[in-house]
């Protein structure tokens, strides 16, 4: 066992509080300790000293001369770390913003729900949103939420999910349509789609061996939020990847008949710049969406 060569930092703030206050009773108030404590932190400095730093006198504690030197020395330590708090404090304080752009459909249905967990883990972490710009718009952001294939040259990319796209109706609508028994099936159903999203019926369609044939009628909606929300009110069939619809297939507001889905390409993932300085903030809010992302969907089959 390594012997000890120095005072504790709490030792130390006895020292101080004694030469304050001037007693062992005075003192431990200060240091929020109780006497006995107080008294114990005292013989601990002293035996490792090897010399009294206080005298006992009828007035109370009176420094020796090597309490003189360790008082001195005491406070200007004490000092020091109580600066170093205060500068690391202003520091974090004055950490510029994260900037991340959000897809808003991925910010609405998953990222901002979830977001006050982060706020409870990072209180001093300060976050500003934007939805997904141009690509010359998202050079300026810290991290970027991306839907596609990639790769993004100059861009690190993490999946995050979205890679299970389930076809998904609202139930009642289902059974008045004859219901559904198979892939081949779904080609009796108005299908809704969103023309800037690549999940089309053509690949549900070849994953299951459908050729060429169209489903029966085909609703577009500008919005991919719509989209669900046409599918939730009876208006057809939807291809929506698995972590968008989360709540609605728990409380059955959706299902997903006999499990049809396909493996897309096409998936959510967190993007940073490869030259990007990681500092605490960053790296905090990187590591907690990453965190997030693998409690959402199932894991990624090799």
């Amino acid at each position: 066992m390594v012997a000890q060569l120095y005072p504790t930092v709490t030792a130390l703030r006895v020292v101080v509080a004694l030469a304050q206050g001037g007693t062992v009773s005075a003192a431990a108030p200060l240091l929020h300790l109780t006497q006995s404590a107080v008294s114990k932190q005292l013989k601990s400095i002293e035996d490792l000293v090897g010399a009294p730093l206080f005298a006992r006198t009828s007035h109370g504690l009176v420094p020796t001369e090597a309490g003189a030197i360790y008082i001195a020395q005491a406070r200007l330590v004490i000092g020091a770390l109580e600066t170093a708090a205060v500068k690391v404090a202003e520091l974090r304080r004055s950490q510029p913003a994260i900037r991340v752009h959000v897809l808003p459909i991925l910010g609405d249905r998953w990222f901002m729900p979830i977001y006050p967990r982060f706020m409870e883990r990072c209180p001093d972490t300060t976050v500003q949103f934007t939805t997904f710009a141009p690509t010359d718009t998202a050079e300026e952001a810290d991290l970027v939420f991306r839907f596609g294939q990639g790769p993004w040259p100059g861009w690190h990319a993490d999946y995050l999910f979205g890679q299970d796209v389930l076809l998904v109706g609202a139930p009642s609508m289902i059974e008045r349509n004859g219901g559904l028994a198979d892939a081949a099936d779904a080609r009796r159903f108005t299908l809704l789609d969103h023309p800037q999203t690549p999940l089309r019926w053509a690949m549900f369609a070849a994953a299951h061996g459908l050729g060429d044939a169209p489903p029966a009628g085909l609703i577009r909606f500008g919005y991919y939020a719509l989209v669900i929300r046409g599918a939730i009110t009876g208006q057809g069939l939807a291809l929506v990847p698995r972590c968008l619809i989360l709540d609605e297939l728990a409380d059955g507001r959706l299902v997903n008949p006999q499990g049809l889905s396909f493996r897309s390409e096409y998936r959510y993932w967190l993007t940073i710049r490869e030259n990007q300085r990681l500092n605490p903030g960053i790296r905090a809010l990187r590591d907690w969406i990453l965190e997030e992302a693998a409690k959402t969907e199932i894991p990624v089959l090799a």
